[in-house]
C-alpha cells in the first residue's frame, strides 16, 4: 500500500469528509436545516434541556440566559442558534469571532438588537482580547462602557442595551477565556451522531430534496458520515448525481455503496487522506509513538487541523491514541488497512493499547 504523498497536492479544507462549510454547500444546506426542536434529530439530552431553558424563560417573560454551544464542526451549532431565536419568537443577527476586529464593530450590533435578540457568535474563542473585554459588561449587566477621546480629555460613557441572548458556538472550547465562559448561564455540548440519528437526518434531506431512497440507502450513507450531519447531506447529494447518471435516480444499498467507493470512502468512512495518515505512522514510525508537529511535517499538513479535523474520529472509531509521547495507531487499524502487525526488534515486546477499553494491552 503507497502511503507517500506530498500535502501540497491536497486541498485538505475542501475534501468531502471536510466537516467544515465549503462553498458547495451553498443555499442548498440552509434549505436542509430544521426550523424547531421538533424536527432537529439527535442530541437528545440538549433538546431536552434547552426546551426546559426556552419555556421558562418565555413564561417568565425574560430573554433566554446566554448559552455556549461547543463540539466538532459540523454538528449544527448554527442550525441550533436559528433554533432557538425562533422558539423564542425573537430576531437573531449571525456574525464570527474573526470578522468583528474593533470594539466599535460589536457595539455596532450589540446596539442594534431589540429586546430579547439573539447574537450568534460563531467561533467565539478567536474574539480579540480587546472586544472579548467590552463583552463582560454587556453580558452581566446590558450595558456598554466605551472610552471616547484620549489622554487627558478621555471620558467613559455608559451605552444601556436591551436585554439580549448571546449565543456562542466553538469547536475549541479550551480557549474561551475563563472570564467569558464563565458568563455563560447555559453551556450545552454537542456530541457526533449514531449511524441511525444521521439515517433519519438522510432520509428527512432526501425527502426535503425529493429524492427517493431506501432505507438501506439511507444507511449505507449514515455509516459512512462520520457522526456528522453536514458530511452526511454532502454524501447525500453525491450519491444523488450518480444515481441519477448510473441508475433510475433512486438511491439504494448498491448505489450508493458503488458512488462511495467512486469517492473512496470505506466502510467506516475513511477517506485516502486518513488512510494515508494512518500508513504514514505505520510505515515511517512503526506504528507509533510520533509527536503531532512531526507528523503534520511529514503529511505536509498544519499540526491543528490534524487535531481538529482528523484525529477525533479516528480516536472515537479506536483507530488512534495519544500517549504522553506521541500519537500511537492501534491494533483495530492495521486489521482494517489489512497491514501486518510489526514484528518486534531484538526480542522486544511491541505495546498496543487496547481499542475497546483504552487499557494498554500487550
Amino acid at each position: 500500500m503507497d502511503f507517500e504523498q506530498n500535502g501540497a497536492d491536497f486541498d485538505f479544507e475542501s475534501r468531502i469528509l471536510s466537516s467544515t462549510v465549503q462553498s458547495e454547500d451553498g443555499k442548498e444546506e440552509i434549505s436542509l436545516r430544521p426550523k424547531t426542536l421538533s424536527d432537529y434529530v439527535g442530541q437528545a439530552k440538549v433538546k431536552e434541556n434547552l426546551k426546559v431553558y426556552i419555556e421558562a424563560a418565555k413564561k417568565r417573560g425574560d430573554s433566554l440566559d446566554h448559552t455556549l454551544l461547543y463540539g466538532p464542526p459540523g454538528l449544527g451549532k448554527t442550525t441550533l442558534a436559528n433554533i432557538i431565536a425562533s422558539e423564542m419568537g425573537v430576531n437573531i443577527r449571525i456574525t464570527s469571532g474573526p470578522a468583528i476586529e474593533k470594539q466599535g464593530d460589536l457595539a455596532a450590533l450589540l446596539s442594534g438588537l431589540a429586546e430579547g435578540d439573539v447574537l450568534f457568535i460563531d467561533e467565539i474563542h478567536r474574539l480579540p482580547r480587546a472586544v472579548e473585554e467590552i463583552l463582560y459588561p454587556a453580558m452581566e449587566d446590558y450595558a456598554l462602557d466605551i472610552i471616547i477621546g484620549k489622554g487627558p480629555a478621555a471620558r467613559s460613557i455608559r451605552i444601556d442595551l436591551p436585554r439580549f441572548t448571546l449565543i456562542g458556538a466553538t469547536t475549541r472550547a479550551g480557549q474561551l477565556s475563563t472570564p467569558l465562559r464563565d458568563r455563560f448561564g447555559v453551556v450545552l455540548k454537542l456530541d457526533l451522531y449514531t449511524p441511525e440519528e444521521l439515517a433519519l437526518i438522510v432520509k428527512r434531506s432526501a425527502s426535503i430534496l425529493g429524492l427517493p431512497i431506501a432505507e438501506d440507502g439511507a444507511i449505507e450513507i449514515a455509516s459512512r458520515s462520520r457522526g456528522t450531519p453536514r458530511i452526511a447531506n454532502r454524501l447525500l447529494k453525491r450519491v444523488r448525481d450518480f444515481a441519477e447518471m448510473k441508475g433510475d435516480g433512486s438511491i439504494t444499498s448498491e448505489i450508493a455503496n458503488y458512488a462511495l467507493q467512486k469517492l473512496e470512502i470505506d466502510g467506516l468512512g475513511l477517506d485516502g487522506i486518513d488512510r494515508r495518515m494512518l500508513g504514514a505512522i505505520i510505515s515511517y514510525y512503526n506504528g507509533g509513538p510520533v509527536g503531532l508537529e512531526t507528523l503534520a511535517a511529514t503529511i505536509g499538513e498544519e499540526a491543528i487541523t490534524l487535531e481538529d479535523v482528523y484525529e477525533p474520529y479516528l480516536m472515537q472509531i479506536g483507530f488512534l491514541s495519544r500517549t504522553p509521547r506521541g500519537r500511537c495507531v492501534t491494533r483495530r487499524a492495521y486489521e482494517h488497512l489489512g497491514l501486518p502487525l510489526p514484528a518486534p526488534a531484538n526480542g522486544e515486546q511491541i505495546n498496543f493499547f487496547d481499542d475497546t477499553n483504552g487499557a494498554e494491552a500487550r
